[in-house]
């Protein structure tokens, strides 16, 4: 019988940002499929929800806490994951902040600070202790989620763009140096996606309007729509993928 490439039995994923949204259809995904997922964002009740949800579809999940841009929180994260579960198989730093729309001109310290805080700092850090974890148990894989601002830096989204293409670049950085590891670190590169996190660019017809015409899709994804690129990136069906940025905009880059 033929291997079942999708099948993550037995594996333990943490993903971040995952109350809702694209967070939220990633875990839901990956437990589908047999991995343990930890459900992780900054609000526990919120978190515990969509483990709950999740473990009433019959899958195995669990919540934990975790603001990434909190460097004790962190620790705190992989300690618990230590203790708890022996191991982590898969990391997805999909958590994000973007708490300015406006002229980059116009970009105060305090919203630079926490875009960086989180979007950098966050994964580098989140990738380099679950990257400790992994080296000693022989491998694992690590999924950033970035976004098409990376490469095209969206209009009045300034710092928001440049962190995500400093996740690129990250991901590259990490795919190079982890590889003989064992470890395979990748990026999902999603376009306009209905979630609450770009509600700021959905609800504005003007805007809205605009960036439809440049997809040739001609609509706004689903958050499901970005969950199938996770999994095959973080299963054995991308089992010699490392370093990949995978955009996935309905066209709008093409």
């Amino acid at each position: 019988m033929m291997k079942d490439l999708f099948d993550l039995t037995g594996k333990v994923a943490l993903v971040t940002g995952a109350s809702r949204g694209i967070g939220e259809s990633i875990a839901r995904l990956l437990a589908s499929r047999g991995a343990h997922v930890i459900v992780s964002s900054r609000k526990i009740d919120a978190c515990q929800a969509v483990a709950d949800s999740i473990k009433a579809d019959g899958h195995k999940a669990s919540a934990f806490a975790c603001h990434v841009g909190d460097m004790e929180q962190i620790e705190a994260t992989f300690e618990h994951i230590k203790s708890e579960f022996g191991q982590i198989n898969i990391l997805v730093n999909n958590a994000a902040a973007n708490p300015y729309y406006g002229h980059i001109l116009d970009t105060d310290l305090a919203a630079f600070d926490k875009t960086v805080e989180v979007n950098i700092r966050g994964y580098f850090f989140m990738s380099t202790a679950a990257g400790k974890m992994m080296k000693e148990q022989g491998g694992g894989v690590i999924l950033n989620t970035a976004s098409v601002n990376g490469l095209v830096a969206g209009d009045k989204q300034g710092i928001y763009s440049i962190t995500k293409a400093a996740v690129i670049s990250m991901t590259k950085a990490f795919a190079k140096e982890c590889g003989p590891l064992n470890i395979r670190v990748n990026a999902l590169l999603p376009g306009l996606t209905d979630t609450k996190f770009a509600s700021a660019l959905t609800t504005n017809d003007k805007v809205l309007k605009m960036a439809l015409h440049s997809i040739p899709l001609g609509r706004v994804a689903e958050p499901d729509e970005m969950a199938g690129t996770v999994l095959y990136l973080v299963s054995d069906a991308s089992s010699y993928t490392t370093g990949a940025t995978i955009v996935v905009d309905g066209g709008m880059l093409a």
